[in-house]
């Protein structure tokens, strides 16, 4: 009876063990068994925390931060790169620079990044990250001014957006640049994931800037997220569940990033979030349009719903056509500062040169091509990476046990165009 008793257990414990490591995964996408693995892990996580939200134990962001602490490092000065940790603007950042000696007349590229982690999770501090600012230090011969910006659910949009712009305009300024032997031609920002959201959506509000002087010279997009109105695109449906970053935890990072009410949530989930006030920008985000044909395989286009007014009237701007922050999240959705895909060509025309990475297993796969496409048409010179095997934020599992192969090949890919256009 024991036998049968401890069989029994170990069946139910291969049966649960099993449905967290085995998922669909596509045949062509390499290591797969290291991506199941791994993956294990994260939805282990998001089922503890949405149990804990439900017990009203601690909130699902907060469980889920957890990622972020436990690839938490101390970044620390070795004999090829000089760390320290300041303040820009009163936003904490993480300064990366060549130990070597050089000329007082030879000035640096820059690079100023911003990590990922749907602007709720990750820091500039995590393994990862501080592993990528090295590799750019002395491949490149440049200053890595890493951001830690403050996160949503404490800090909902425009605040991660905002530190982030402070930090590069105060950057920016001649004097500082001068202070860290900075070439103020020779600037570029970049960013994974929700980093290449707010990259590109500085890239954009610099470009406004009539006072702005010194501007960027590149800007690199690592499978940015770049709308908010089409939760529903055909890579969204492709690839809901996906590792990584499934549909359900994009989306929730969305709402999280505008406000803390699941309202906003549920409504993003049946893609019925968008208002008057996002009506007229839909035309933005309209993948058949913007899409090429084998992106757009056996999926139709249909335009998102849109809800009647809530009473809040039209829409409020500033005078530079920036929704006004006060509007709330209805309002939020059509701001090009959170959703860079919609701001009209014009606004296009003047940006710097590009390199987007985009992934094909991976939700926000859509949001990039279709940015490349309205950026080509704009003028705008756009190197696209599309790895076909790719899966989302491939490029930062570059740590002992879940280093991939892809991983590699991407920061090379990636560091080799800076060099060349930096």
């Amino acid at each position: 009876m024991r036998l049968k008793g401890i069989g029994a257990l170990l069946i139910v414990l291969g049966c649960f063990s099993a449905y967290y490591v085995y998922e669909p995964i596509p045949e062509d996408i390499d290591e797969r068994w290291k991506l199941m693995l791994t993956n294990s892990f994260f939805r282990a996580l998001s089922h503890l925390a949405d149990f804990s939200e439900l017990l009203g134990l601690k909130d699902y962001m907060g469980v889920m931060y957890f990622i972020t602490l436990a690839e938490r490092v101390v970044p620390l000065s070795d004999e090829h790169v000089l760390v320290t940790e300041e303040r820009f603007d009163g936003v904490e950042v993480v300064l990366y620079q060549p130990q070597r000696a050089h000329a007082a007349a030879d000035l640096r590229r820059a690079v100023v990044y911003l990590h990922g982690g749907g602007w709720c999770l990750g820091s500039s501090r995590m393994s990862p990250y501080d592993m990528l600012a090295r590799t750019l230090v002395t491949d490149l011969n440049a200053l890595v001014l890493s951001v830690e910006y403050r996160l949503a659910p404490a800090h909902h949009f425009p605040v991660p957006y905002e530190d982030v712009y402070r930090v590069v305009k105060h950057f920016l300024q001649k004097e500082v640049l001068a202070r860290y032997s900075v070439d103020p031609e020779r600037i570029a920002v970049s960013g994974d994931s929700a980093g290449g959201n707010l990259a590109a959506a500085v890239s954009q509000q610099l470009r406004r800037d009539p006072e702005q002087r010194i501007q960027l010279k590149i800007q690199a997009l690592l499978y940015p997220v770049l709308q908010a109105l089409d939760l529903n695109t055909p890579s969204y449906q492709q690839n809901r569940d996906m590792p990584i970053l499934p549909r359900t935890l994009m989306v929730r990072f969305w709402s999280e990033y505008f406000t803390s009410d699941k309202a906003l949530f549920r409504a993003m989930m049946s893609n019925t979030h968008n208002g008057p006030a996002s009506a007229d920008l839909l035309k933005f985000v309209n993948w058949s349009a913007y899409l090429p044909e084998p992106y757009r395989a056996k999926y139709n286009y249909s335009t998102p719903a849109v809800a009647p007014d809530d009473g809040g009237g039209g829409q409020t701007t500033t005078e530079g056509g920036v929704p006004a922050p006060d509007g709330g999240p209805s309002r939020a959705i059509g701001d090009p500062r959170a959703s860079p895909l919609l701001v009209p060509d014009a606004a296009l025309r003047s940006l710097p040169k590009a390199y987007v990475l985009t992934c094909e297993y991976d939700v926000l796969r859509d949001d990039g091509i279709m940015y490349v496409t309205r950026l080509r048409h704009a003028g705008v010179e756009v190197t696209h990476e599309h790895y076909d095997a790719g899966f989302h934020g491939a490029l930062m599992f570059t740590v002992w046990p879940t280093d991939f192969d892809i991983a590699r090949r991407m920061t090379d890919n990636y560091v080799l165009w800076l060099k060349e256009n930096l």
